[in-house]
C-alpha cells in the first residue's frame, strides 16, 4: 500500500488504496455502501455489504474484482483487512444496486475525476515531489503563484496570475483589484516566526484572495509550507471538519480566534509523511465542494 486517497460523496468518505503492482485504485466496499445508503453505522453497512454479496451471487452477478488484501482504519481506530473493489467492480456494484439508489453515486464516481477539480487534484497530489518552491521563497506571493500555476496550469488560463478584477463570495468582497498589488506586498512583509504570526499572515492572504479561482486550495498548501519551514509542523486537515473550517474562515477577517484554535489543535510533526500530505489535499478539495 503506497498511498491512500479520500474522496467525498454527500459528505461521506470513500477511501481508496493505490495498488502499485497493478497500477490502480481499490475502493473500500463498506465506504461505498455507507455513501449510497447514507448509513452512518459502520457495522450496519458491513452487514448490508455481506447481504448484497450473497444476493449478487444468487443472481449470478459477478463483481469481477474483489480483494481482501488492503487494510482500512475501522471506527475503533485499528486497521483491519476489508473488502475493496477496483474501478470495474464499483461500476457493476452501482449498476446493480437495489432500487436504483446508486444512480447519483455512479455519476459522481465516473465523472468527478474528469472535472476541472478532479484534474487539478491529481496535480496537487504530485506537488510534494515537485520541489518547485525554493526555501527562500516560502511565504511569498511568488511561491503562492507557483503553487497555483502548478495545480491549475492548463485548466485555467489565469493559472498563477494575480487577478485584475474585484471579486466577492457569500456577500464578502475580497481586496479591491486596484489595491491588490500593494496589499500583497504588505502581506509578504508580515512576520512568520510564531504560530500566531503565521496564521495572521494566512488570514490576510485569504482576505486578499489573489486569484480569480482556486485560492483556498492553493493557500492551504502555502500555509503548510510556512508551518513546515518555521515550526517543523504541518496541519492534519482531517482533524478539521468542513463546517467548522468554513465558519472559522468567515469570522477570521475580524476575529481569527476560531481558525487559530482549529489549526493549533490539528498541528502534527509528520511533515515528511506523504499520506498526511495526500490526506490534506483530499480534505482541502472537500472544503471547496458545494
Amino acid at each position: 500500500m503506497s498511498k491512500i486517497s479520500i474522496r467525498f460523496f454527500n459528505d461521506r468518505e470513500v477511501r481508496a488504496v493505490w495498488d502499485e503492482e497493478n497500477s490502480k485504485w481499490w475502493f473500500s466496499a463498506i465506504d461505498i455502501i455507507q455513501a449510497i445508503n447514507k448509513e452512518p453505522d459502520y457495522v450496519k453497512a458491513g452487514n448490508y455489504w455481506r447481504w448484497l454479496k450473497k444476493k449478487f451471487t444468487a443472481e449470478n452477478i459477478q463483481l469481477v474484482s474483489v480483494t481482501h488484501d488492503f487494510k482500512f482504519k475501522a471506527p475503533d481506530g485499528k486497521k483491519r483487512a476489508a473488502d475493496a473493489l477496483d474501478y470495474d467492480a464499483v461500476q457493476i456494484l452501482a449498476k446493480n444496486f437495489p432500487n436504483n439508489k446508486a444512480v447519483n453515486f455512479l455519476d459522481w464516481f465516473n465523472y468527478s475525476d474528469n472535472t476541472l477539480d478532479g484534474q487539478s487534484k491529481k496535480k496537487a497530489y504530485t506537488f510534494l515531489q515537485s520541489n518547485l518552491i525554493a526555501e527562500e521563497d516560502v511565504g511569498t506571493t511568488k511561491a503562492l503563484q507557483q503553487i497555483h500555476a502548478y495545480i491549475f496550469g492548463g485548466l485555467y488560463n489565469f493559472a498563477g496570475q494575480i487577478r485584475t478584477k474585484t471579486i466577492s463570495k457569500g456577500g464578502f468582497k475580497f481586496c479591491v483589484a486596484e489595491y491588490l498589488e500593494s496589499a500583497l506586498k504588505k502581506i509578504e512583509q508580515m512576520p512568520e516566526n510564531t504560530f500566531d504570526e503565521i496564521v495572521d499572515k494566512y488570514v490576510e492572504m485569504n482576505v486578499a484572495h489573489p486569484f480569480m479561482e482556486g485560492n483556498g486550495r492553493s493557500t492551504r498548501i502555502w500555509l503548510d509550507m510556512i508551518f513546515k519551514k518555521r515550526l517543523s509542523k504541518c496541519v492534519d486537515w482531517s482533524r478539521i471538519g468542513k463546517k467548522d473550517y468554513l465558519d472559522a474562515m468567515k469570522e477570521s477577517h475580524y476575529d481569527p480566534t476560531k481558525i487559530k484554535e482549529l489549526l493549533r489543535n490539528a498541528l502534527t510533526d509528520k511533515i515528511d509523511d506523504r499520506e498526511m500530505f495526500m490526506k490534506g489535499i483530499d480534505y482541502s478539495y472537500y472544503y471547496e465542494e458545494i
